[in-house]
């Protein structure tokens, strides 16, 4: 078979599941958002919404690719909000004792060390005494908001100067900017803390497309029985895609403290909720095997979109915004059940 015959062939292999849900994904928030650029103009009109949507959700950007990881293979996890709340106010409390120039480093070791805590007991439970997820989960979340509480029931600010400085700190893009009405150029302005969600997204991309404990993964949340058979370590692959997500928890939590400095009881609440909803949007399905984080950054994407675009029209109120998400993620449940259904009666025939 010649080269060319060959590259023929390989335009011709369809969509994966996971890329054709994604693809449809992005396909809706382009459209989502050029809509809103062409009928309410203002803000949508700049690069600089794009940049303050991803500044404000950096955060949910890192924990919902937490929870693809682990919806991929399979299982859950909503405790993140939890350990997002813990690591805010673990850190805001050691950066406020420790006023030294390790201080920041450490204080993203000491949310790192949390997160993975909490991955690794979850882990354990899930995978090796196989105590149902969504139980664990919830038990991880219950105990991360009381270990929350019992740092502090009153809110802690943040006053190391170090940290606030890099609070401050932004990445100026000049050629996205615009002009001010007095003629002054504005650059358009991006967080570290956006960066590193960018980032996160990238290296899970990699970790699943190309790693082998990514199709690891792929493979125990497609069919537990049948990775078994191909000699997969199931109970560790499971293990390792709750630590993870638990580390993944600890970096949203520090994201999360760049963003608003202070720590609280009441961080992140709901978020979890949030995460699995945008990994749903984004293609994955909570039966496992099926997933993409580029898709569920483009989940978070279009979650963030509609609560902008209904913020600033007349319906501003939060209602407006949980039943427009609701209905939004009811959408893609039913797309993704017909899509999925239509593609296996073909491969029937």
């Amino acid at each position: 078979m010649s080269d060319k015959t060959q590259v023929r062939n390989r335009r011709r292999e369809p969509l994966t599941d996971a890329q054709l849900l994604m693809t449809i994904s992005i396909g809706i928030f382009v459209a989502m958002y050029a809509l809103a650029m062409i009928f309410m103009g203002g803000g949508f009109l700049k690069a600089q919404q794009i940049f303050d949507i991803l500044n404000d959700n950096s955060y949910l950007i890192i924990i919902a690719c937490a929870l693809t990881i682990v919806m991929i293979g399979g299982g859950i996890n909503i405790s993140v909000g939890g350990v997002i709340s813990l690591t805010c106010m673990a850190c805001a409390i050691f950066l406020n004792a420790h006023l030294g120039g390790l201080s920041i480093a450490l204080s993203l070791l000491l949310a790192l060390g949390i997160g993975l805590a909490f991955g690794v007991g979850m882990g354990f439970l899930v995978s090796y005494l196989e105590i149902q997820p969504f139980i664990v989960s919830l038990a991880g979340m219950f105990l991360a908001r009381g270990l929350t509480t019992i740092l502090s029931v009153n809110p802690v600010k943040v006053a190391h100067e170090g940290f606030l400085e890099l609070v401050k700190a932004k990445i100026k893009i000049s050629w996205l900017g615009y002009v001010a009405q007095n003629g002054n150029l504005i650059p358009a302005k991006i967080e570290i803390g956006a960066v590193v969600a960018v980032c996160v997204v990238i290296l899970m991309y990699i970790l699943l497309r190309y790693v082998k404990l990514g199709r690891n993964i792929y493979a125990l949340g497609g069919n537990n029985q049948s990775a078994l058979m191909l000699g997969i370590n199931v109970k560790r692959s499971r293990f390792m895609s709750y630590v993870i997500s638990g580390l993944l928890s600890g970096l949203a939590g520090f994201v999360f403290l760049m963003h608003k400095p202070a720590g609280n009881a009441s961080v992140a609440m709901r978020s979890e909720m949030d995460a699995i909803a945008a990994s749903i949007i984004g293609g994955t399905l909570l039966t496992g095997g099926v997933g993409n984080v580029i898709g569920t950054f483009f989940g978070v994407m279009i979650l963030a979109t509609i609560q902008k675009i209904i913020a600033l029209s007349p319906l501003n109120a939060s209602w407006w915004q949980d039943m427009a998400s609701g209905a939004m993620l009811g959408f893609f449940i039913i797309l993704q059940s017909v899509v999925l259904a239509n593609r296996a009666k073909k491969a029937q025939k």
